[in-house]
Parts: C-alpha cells; structure tokens; sequence
C-alpha cells in the first residue's frame, strides 16, 4: 500500500516526479458563434444521434420533480472494474443517469472577477455540483489536514513550496515555473474529477475556471518574463499529450471585468499578498484580459456554447440562468465541431468514454512527460532525495489514505474501502 515513488533515484526520476509532485450588461448579451437565443434548427438540421444528452439545461424552477434513474455509482469508495462497464452498457446505466442538466459548466473571468460567488449559486440554482477553483492547497494539504508547507524548513531550496502567495512575492523566483506547471496538473485532476462525477452520478458539475484556461496565465507569465521559453515548451508538451483524454465543457460563461476595476477589486478585498503583489503588474493584468479575449475565447467558442457577461457591476444569477435555459445543446451532429466530444452512436461510447475518468491513476500518467532540458524544472538527485525522505515521513503520507495508523486509522487488516481517486 505504500504510495511514494521508487528509490532508485536518477537525474530523470528527480524531473519527472518534479513535475508530477505531489458582455453582457443586463440589458443585453453575447453570443459567440450560435444562433439566436430562441431561435429553432431549420428543416436541414441533421438528424439527432442515437445517444446524447438531453437538449436544454432547466433551472429548478423549471425541471419539476426528477425523473427515476439508477442509484449514483461510488466512484469515491468502489473502484469501476470491467464487470461493471458491461453490466452498464448490458442495463444502459451511463446514459439513464443522464438528463438535462448533465452539462459541464465552466464560469471564467479575470481575477476578482466574482466567479466564485456566482458559480456557487449558479450550481444551487441548477442543482449541479459546484467544484471551487483549484489552488496549490489540493496539492500542499493532504488528505489527513497537515499542510506539508510545513517542512519547508528542512528542505532544499529547489524542493521548498512555491504557491501563489510566494508567486506574488517573487513572480521571478526559480519555482515560479514549476507553481504553473504544478496548476496544470492540478486543473487537469479536477476536471477528470468533476466527469467522473458526472459519469457516475448524471449530476451536471459547474467548475470555478478550468484547465481549459490555465494556459491565459502561463502566456501572461511569460510575456512578463515569470517564466522562461523552456518551460513554457514543456507545459504545451504537457497540454499535448493529455488534453485530447478530455471532453471539453458544453457552457463556457465569461464574467467580463476591465483591468481598472479588477485593481479596484484586489485593493477592496484587501488580501495582503495581492495588495502588495510584485507579480500583479498593470500589465500582467493587462495581458491575462487580452488572452482571455484573444486566445481563450476564440478557442473554446468552436467547442462550447459560449456567454459572455460584462460583470462590472456584477450581475443576477437569475438572468443567466433564462439565458442558460433558452441554449438547445442538441442541434448539432456528431460531424459539428461544437459538441463533438458529447455526441456518441451507442451506450458502448459512452461507458468507454466513462471507464476514461474511473480509473484516475492511469490517465494522470499522461502527464508524464520526459523533458530534461529545462534548468528550472529540474532537481538534482541529492534534492530529489532529501526531499523524499521529508516528504514521506510526514503525518498520513507513509501509506495510502486509509492505512495510516499513525493518523487514526483502524480496522486496517480488514478494510474494504479505499479512496480510489488518491493519486498521492
């Protein structure tokens, strides 16, 4: 049961587990590349695939009382074997799980944008699961509560914790590239989260941003020189060899805010690392608003419905929500780029596309990428191994999640359950 890499420590091993390691004013909006609002396909709208998802998200206003449906899979506590993807496809249980809110919804915007806010009340009102925006504490606490930033003390320098309060501090500082890459990985093991939950359960998820759009900031930092042309090479490397194991968001909703107001917004909420930010420039901040809208958006609008809300003065949820509510998910063909990932022949598409994100541990191998030519992305290993030997003698790290006895843990001979999505 022991979790920890292997001993046989080599300048390669040392890089590899480094980077694994552990507008709309409400009087108006914008539409990105759909068709009106309230308008209707035309009679040589292609025919609607055998399986997909049901065509409108509704509010819970509108959706009534629930339909029956198969009892949510515990993809927290059972691991889905291969018996389980043929009785599912045999009895049709991945799609009769679904309904019309199983949608994957990103809400995207600009530093204190309000995302957070309203993307929690956008899952209550949609009664979707709300999944916060992903921070280096996913990655720093473990799962018994010990923050291992802890040890920084007895650490080397290359191997001490680098997450966003020391990236404001010294957005230049050695570790700031291998903080971005780490938020990739991070973002990508919250979005195979959040489709696991989805498989598994039908319930639509709303994430608080996206590994979509984690790129926006590591071109930021490299035009304001956080983070050199090597590692920004190794971070598309990356992108390339796990993107396409995704299936991108059906919504994407932009939260609109110019750079002035945001600037008003950190001053006002007062966070001393943000207030005192060396990396929070005006045109840092500039050039995260200029990629959102030059880049991202054009990008992701060819793949997912797109809003884009101007949230200067915030906005009501429930103005969103009847724009949502007016979106038909459901008029394009599996030929149509938009929506392709979401458009499948059979319930064997589908229960293969889920066995994908159930088993957690391989896909995360994809971003096992061998780059050793970045100076900054690498440790040497006497680093690797000093490291290691702090890291996995730290409370609940010795062992998987469960099996630590040290931390509380009983009934270890007998156990049943474990956390199969623990890729610590």
């Amino acid at each position: 049961m022991h979790t920890g890499p292997g001993t046989d420590l080599n300048p390669r091993t040392a890089l590899v587990l480094l980077l694994l390691l552990p507008h709309r004013t409400m009087s108006g909006v914008f539409r990105i590349g759909v068709r009106l609002v309230k308008g209707t396909p035309g009679a040589g709208s292609p025919a609607t695939p055998l399986f997909i998802a049901a065509r409108n998200i509704s509010g819970k206003t509108l959706r009534g009382s629930k339909l029956s449906k198969p009892k949510p899979f515990p993809y927290l506590e059972k691991q889905y074997t291969a018996w389980n993807a043929c009785m599912d496809v045999l009895r049709k249980n991945t799609t009769s799980r679904f309904d019309e809110n199983t949608k994957v919804v990103v809400v995207d915007g600009p530093i204190a944008a309000g995302k957070s806010a309203f993307a929690k009340e956008l899952a209550a009102e949609l009664e979707m699961k709300y999944f916060p925006e992903v921070t280096m504490d996913n990655y720093y606490i473990n799962p018994y509560g010990y923050d291992m930033r802890q040890l920084d003390a007895k650490l080397p320098a290359t191997m001490q914790s680098f997450d966003v309060t020391k990236f404001h501090q010294n957005p230049t500082h050695r570790n700031a590239a291998s903080f971005q890459v780490r938020m990739l990985v991070e973002r990508f093991s919250q979005y195979a989260d959040a489709l696991a939950h989805l498989f598994s359960t039908g319930e639509g998820v709303v994430l608080d941003r996206s590994v979509y759009s984690d790129f926006v900031f590591l071109e930021a930092m490299f035009r304001n020189g956080y983070v050199s042309k090597g590692a920004r090479s190794v971070y598309y490397d990356l992108v390339k060899n796990t993107f396409c194991d995704l299936m991108k968001p059906h919504l994407v909703i932009y939260l609109d805010v110019p750079v002035d107001v945001v600037k008003q917004r950190i001053k006002k909420r007062a966070n001393p690392a943000e207030v005192s930010s060396k990396a929070l420039t005006d045109q840092y901040l500039k050039d995260i608003e200029t990629i959102y809208k030059q880049q991202y958006l054009k990008d992701i609008s060819t793949h997912a419905e797109l809003l884009i809300y101007d949230w200067s003065d915030y906005g009501e949820t429930e103005v969103v929500v009847e724009d949502i509510e007016r979106i038909d998910f459901d008029r394009f063909d599996k030929d149509d780029p938009k929506m392709r990932d979401w458009v499948m022949e059979n319930e064997e598409d589908w229960t293969e596309a889920r066995c994908r994100y159930m088993n957690k541990p391989d896909l995360m191998n994809s971003l096992n990428v061998p780059r050793f030519d970045v100076p900054e992305l690498t440790v040497s290993p006497d680093d690797f191994k000093a490291w290691y030997d702090v890291w996995y003698s730290a409370p609940g790290m010795q062992f998987r999640k469960g099996y630590n006895e040290e931390c509380g843990d009983t009934g270890i001979l007998t156990k049943m359950k474990a956390d199969f999505r623990n890729t610590l």
